[in-house]
């Protein structure tokens, strides 16, 4: 299965409380900060969730 790296380019300071729990989730807690997950449904559908806060590559 592949994975995922995901990084913070945006805070989520004034954002909704969902989008921050999600960051939180992610393994993101400042701008910068890279997280690798597996890809899944689940991750997916958090990863839309604070699309606009995050960039998303794929690593084999």
């Amino acid at each position: 299965m592949s994975r995922l790296k995901v990084s913070q380019i945006k805070s989520g300071i004034g954002g909704k409380q969902n989008q921050r729990d999600t960051l939180r989730t992610l393994g993101l807690k400042r701008v910068g900060d890279v997280s690798v997950k597996e890809d899944r449904p689940e991750v997916r559908g958090m990863l839309a969730t604070v699309r606009h806060l995050i960039t998303v590559e794929e690593v084999d």
